[in-house]
């Protein structure tokens, strides 16, 4: 079988009050329109063509991997889809037909959906759901013996026809070539005057040709998104299967509930999740982790032994048995290494911290390159910035830094060398030397403050 989708999503999304495309609001951390994209790619889709309008080039830059088609007017579904015909002049088979806000649509439902229509030999399928609220769907009207007889949408249909909870989830797949010979048919008759593609259904039925119907095990794989409470419900169901997938994996999550977890992040066994924590982008934890309350990963690696509460990292590595936090800021391109124990206060940016390495309490490391066993006294600061440009401070193995010391980089700390508390050092410490920058201290016997 050759599979080729449709995907639309030229809409604007007016119910949002965005002046993002609606298709690009996230789900789950990820655009929805991705979300369609790689559910159709699983499904088994050699090619995704996909039909764009209101913030084209924000979905172009945003989206890659796709063929894109620009509908000018947004007169309709099946308006959009005639927008893509010239990219299928050359095609055969099935192609399949949804929209990009649809977030929540799996590619283990599509396969057997489009697996469904190709056994059936139908002119068309569409894949239906049964809603407890069907408000605003097309409602699915069969025949008496059951069969597709048509869809109307909710401003066309009748008292009755409103009752029904059958809903159209808005996804098709057709015979191509039959496709497009009845899009050139549709007529814009309608309260809305635009051009729908549920129409073909019935043009292709009163042609002679068969239509089919497949129902979705579960209607919420289907929601489509118009609304931000509807975006919020989306990301609930989303977050909470994720959720699920992960203690079915091994993971203990405290409370569901009040964890928030992305698409694409992978957690080892035995880690433990506690509440108030977020986990983003492509961020990896490790096994045998402990982290959170109130932990935000984001784009984060993190090894296997990890403990980390009350912080915030993103764009950096945490390596095994690191301890870390609370109240902790590792900023992008940095890496914290082996057994690396970070305290309370303590923010790290761009810098390499070495093996078994210590920071306890209220310092700033900022592009360091810090070697093993170092100790890092209370209120050190690395002064990187001079106003203009950005310096360097190295650290060698064993060093000791006492509290409240200013490195003031370029400046190297040579091996086993130590820093007087309260020294400013702006010249290298060579290896095994001790350094004082300080003024000698002065004691004034005879003296009164005037202020009294």
């Amino acid at each position: 079988m050759t599979l080729e989708t449709i995907i639309l999503a030229a809409g604007k999304g007016t119910r949002m009050k965005s002046a993002m495309p609606k298709v690009l609001h996230k789900v789950g951390g990820k655009p929805m329109l991705q979300h369609v994209i790689d559910a159709v790619k699983k499904a088994g889709s050699s090619r995704e063509v996909v039909v764009i309008g209101s913030g084209a080039e924000l979905v172009m830059q945003t989206i890659s991997g796709v063929e894109f088609v620009m509908q000018e007017e947004q007169l309709g579904t099946g308006h959009a889809v005639l927008s893509a015909e010239k990219n299928f002049e050359q095609s055969e088979g099935t192609v399949l037909i949804l929209c990009g806000d649809t977030p929540l649509l799996t590619g283990e439902l599509l396969q057997k959906f489009t697996a469904a229509h190709e056994s059936s030999k139908c002119a068309a399928t569409v894949l239906t759901a049964e809603m407890p609220d069907s408000t605003g769907y097309g409602r699915v009207i069969r025949e008496t013996d059951g069969t597709f007889k048509k869809i109307v949408e909710e401003k066309d249909a009748t008292e009755f026809e409103k009752k029904i909870r059958e809903v159209n989830a808005g996804v098709y797949c057709f015979d191509v070539k039959k496709l497009f010979g009845a899009l050139a048919k549709v007529k814009n008759d309608n309260a809305q005057g635009e051009y729908y593609l549920p129409d073909t259904l019935t043009i292709l039925k009163e042609a002679g040709e068969t239509v089919g119907v497949f129902t979705a095990d579960y209607a919420d794989e289907t929601l489509g998104i118009n609304s931000r409470v509807q975006l919020a419900a989306a990301d609930r169901v989303f977050r909470m299967k994720k959720n699920h997938e992960l203690m079915d994996a091994g993971v203990t999550i405290i409370d569901p509930n009040t964890t928030f977890i992305d698409c694409d992040v992978q957690i080892g066994q035995d880690t433990i999740i506690h509440p108030n924590t977020y986990i983003e982008g492509k961020t990896t934890i490790g096994r045998e982790c402990d982290i959170g309350p109130d932990i935000r990963f984001t784009d984060m690696k993190v090894g296997n032994k990890v403990k980390a509460q009350f912080s915030y990292c993103h764009e950096a590595e945490i390596c095994d048995g690191v301890t870390l936090g609370p109240y902790v800021h590792i900023r992008p391109g940095t890496t914290i290494g082996t057994d690396v124990k970070i305290g309370n206060f303590v923010e790290v940016k761009n810098s390499n911290i070495g093996k078994g390495s210590k920071l306890p309490h209220l310092q700033y490391i900022g592009d360091t390159d810090m070697g093993a066993n170092v100790n890092v006294g209370c209120g050190t600061v690395t002064c990187n910035y001079d106003g203009k440009n950005k310096f360097r401070t190295k650290i060698g193995d064993n060093a000791f830094i006492g509290c409240n010391t200013n490195l003031v980089a370029p400046v190297s700390v040579g091996d086993g060398a130590y820093i007087g508390a309260g020294s400013t050092i702006t010249k290298d410490v060579p290896k095994n030397n001790l350094a004082v920058a300080r003024a000698r201290q002065t004691n004034i016997e005879v003296w009164k403050d005037k202020r009294k």
